[in-house]
């Protein structure tokens, strides 16, 4: 969906009075801190050097250089913020087009948050038009497809309302200058000039600052820490159902305004609305990484052969047995799924942290990748506002790798209580005990 763009704020001008050195005297003076005459204060983000030679004066532009390596929710936030204060940004992602790949499911945009975040870009009121406030509603049945609770929003909540991954990232991009199809391959931090980035059609261009928002396996994260995601022992697998109110309208009605979810023991079918008629359905079992090379040994069903996960037809056979027993309502939605896309869940320590290093910094998943129950793209999007307001508010390259430390320090406060909630939080939702995943749900919903 396209987004009218926002005018460009406009920039600082520079000083207009001439030196007060002889016209050829090659001397020059720098801008005073400080804003122009009839502008409100505010922090000053362009540092402007006038030369003045032979009755010419020159402008040097000395503000300072900022990339953000990619263009999720995180990247994309911290580019506008900056944007949005006028300071200019370069968003490198390795994706060739925008539309160059799906952008994924659907996100709830907590108020204090996502929202918070689209709020210090300018953007909340757009949201609030896109989002779907109905998409909050939750229910939860038995394996039988009995339903044990039925959760739905009432008409002015707006707490925690759905927007797709690809409007999101489209009310994001507006009028960014994103480069696409810029892989990177290597940050090298502390060289002459600057942060390196190096890319895989084998150039380089040297930053101030650049920001990893590259996501779980990070590219910018090597140069900061030397961690990276471990398996979880939960297996995703991902499949869709298009028009599902036209042309599936029992599970439609199923699913009601927002997901559905069914718990069993060691594994779950989670079903959520997109919008457009959309729906994804996930579903979760616990198996080694390797589930697929023997079925029997890892999961119990078919034999000791392996499954090719490129054949959907083999899939989906292998998912009915393994969830073989349950409704044949909830087991439809396997049945329809069109495609079938495997996600072993990964995840960083949840206590990750690194030495400060000067020149670099880390974002969303690259900093602290938790397991997927609706926090990492909020959590994401509010560093990248808060960041890109500390990048605006340090005046000097002392203060700017100050904010960035300042930054870093709060982040992991924050991001580490949230990956411990989550990552409690996966051990119930996929367990033994089926039961844990319904008084989760009964400790965080409203009554």
């Amino acid at each position: 969906m396209s987004v009218p763009c926002r005018s460009r704020p406009r920039p600082w001008c520079a000083p207009r009075t001439r030196s007060r050195r002889s016209a050829g005297s090659g001397g020059f003076r720098r801008r005073r801190d400080g804003v122009a005459s009839g502008r409100a204060a505010r922090p000053l983000i362009r540092r402007t050097v006038v030369i003045q030679r032979k009755e010419k004066i020159q402008y040097i532009d000395m503000r300072r250089r900022i990339a953000v390596i990619g263009g999720g929710p995180a990247g994309l936030t911290c580019a506008r913020v900056l944007h949005r204060h006028g300071h200019p940004v370069t968003v490198l992602e390795r994706d060739p087009a925008p539309d160059a790949r799906p952008q994924g499911g659907t996100l709830d945009l907590h108020e204090s948050l996502g929202q918070r975040a689209l709020g210090k870009a300018g953007l909340l009121a757009e949201f609030q038009t896109l989002s779907r406030p109905e998409g909050q509603a939750m229910r939860i049945l038995d394996t039988d497809g009995a339903v044990l609770r039925d959760w739905r929003p009432r008409p002015d909540d707006r707490a925690n309302p759905e927007i797709d991954r690809g409007q999101l990232r489209d009310l994001l991009l507006g009028p960014l200058d994103v480069q696409w199809g810029r892989g990177v391959t290597e940050v090298v931090p502390g060289t002459q000039d600057g942060a390196l980035v190096r890319f895989a059609d084998g150039r380089q261009e040297a930053f101030d600052l650049v920001v990893g928002a590259d996501g779980a396996w990070s590219r910018v994260r090597p140069a900061v820490s030397p961690v990276t995601p471990h398996y979880t022992g939960v297996t995703s697998v991902e499949t869709s159902l298009d028009d599902v109110d036209t042309r599936h309208p029992d599970l439609a009605r199923l699913i009601g305004d927002g997901s559905m979810a069914v718990y069993g023991v060691n594994r779950s079918l989670v079903a959520q609305r997109n919008s457009g008629g959309h729906v994804k359905v996930h579903a979760q079992f616990r198996a080694p990484l390797d589930w697929h090379t023997n079925l029997e040994a890892n999961t119990g069903t078919g034999t000791d052969a392996g499954l090719d996960l490129a054949d959907a037809e083999a899939v989906r056979s292998s998912l009915l047995t393994l969830f073989d027993g349950w409704a044949a309502p909830v087991l439809d939605l396997l049945r329809h799924g069109t495609a079938f896309v495997h996600r072993p869940l990964h995840v960083l320590p949840v206590s990750h942290t690194w030495a400060h290093v000067p020149g670099v910094t880390l974002l969303g998943d690259a900093a602290h990748l938790m397991p997927p129950l609706g926090v990492g793209a909020n959590l994401a999007m509010l560093e990248g506002a808060e960041l890109a307001e500390s990048i605006v508010a340090a005046s000097g390259p002392d203060d700017l790798d100050e904010a960035v430390r300042a930054f870093e320090e709060q982040m992991w406060v924050r991001a580490g209580r949230w990956a411990e909630i989550t990552t409690a939080g996966l051990e119930r939702l996929v367990s033994s005990d089926p039961a844990e995943a319904i008084a989760l749900f009964d400790e965080v919903q409203p009554s």
